[in-house]
């Protein structure tokens, strides 16, 4: 890992951070009391950037607003 670093390969932080669609694929969204609407709640697969660049977006769940009955 240290050497794809020295080339520009960095991860893609996702957990907790607002969705992208620039950075994040999302898998699913999942109705949450906890963390806001449109928050990365997990990540499925590792995403990463070469030079700023994507190369593989992370794909995440999301969070979504609880419906109210």
């Amino acid at each position: 890992n240290e050497v794809l670093k020295g080339y520009g390969l960095a991860e893609i932080e996702a957990v907790g951070q607002p969705f992208d669609p620039n950075l994040h694929e999302a898998l699913a969204e999942v109705p949450s009391a906890e963390h806001e609407p449109g928050t990365v709640m997990e990540e499925m697969e590792k995403g990463y950037k070469l030079n700023d660049k994507v190369v593989r977006a992370s794909r995440v769940v999301v969070s979504k607003a609880i419906e109210e009955k």
